[in-house]
């Protein structure tokens, strides 16, 4: 663990690096209010929700591709980098599409009461284009209510392996949807 007095991201990804859970949560820490200001800098036409969620992206990524920072670096170029991607990531799914809040248009366009008959047949369709690990995962827990902790018990994945292999379903779903969609 890196001494109390030297508050470096440096030191403290180096000492988490090694398997040190508080210098992590401590980086972390330090580092998400820096990456949140970036991502408002960058993203701010996206929206709150969106910039938000790239927080949560750049966060998974430090997460996942910690490994890849050379310890002899800076890690601030390494983590602008590691956001600004993830900006530009978020506006290219984005594409050109115009959004509209949907409350804008409810009272315009509303829905004839009951259940949609489509629904639940196309629902099936498109998740079951899905890899099947990555359907049975939306299904348990999108369709079903399972937990990611109940869902993990039972596929025998860690609570956060389903939450990772949850939210690449869904953006997958995503992709499906705009293959549709065109």
């Amino acid at each position: 663990m890196p001494p109390l007095d030297d508050p470096s991201w440096e030191a403290l990804m180096r000492a988490a690096n090694r398997g040190d859970q508080r210098a992590y949560a401590r980086l972390l820490g330090a580092v998400t209010p820096v990456v949140r200001g970036i991502v408002r800098a960058r993203g701010g036409t996206l929206g709150p929700e969106a910039c938000e969620d790239v927080v949560q992206e750049v966060l998974l990524t430090i997460h996942l591709k910690r490994q890849s920072w050379r310890e002899d670096a800076p890690l601030r170029p390494w983590l602008y980098a590691v956001t600004r991607h993830k900006v530009v990531d978020a506006f290219r799914a984005r594409g050109h599409r115009v959004e509209i809040p949907v409350e804008d248009v409810a009272e315009i366009l509303p829905a004839p009461p009951g259940e949609d008959p489509f629904e639940a047949r196309d629902m099936a369709r498109v998740i079951g284009r899905l890899e099947p690990r990555a359907a049975e995962i939306v299904r348990a827990i999108g369709i079903d209510g399972e937990s990611a902790a109940e869902a993990g018990a039972r596929l025998g994945m860690s609570e956060g392996a389903v939450r990772v292999a949850l939210h690449r379903a869904f953006k997958s779903l995503a992709r499906l949807r705009e293959r549709m969609i065109e």
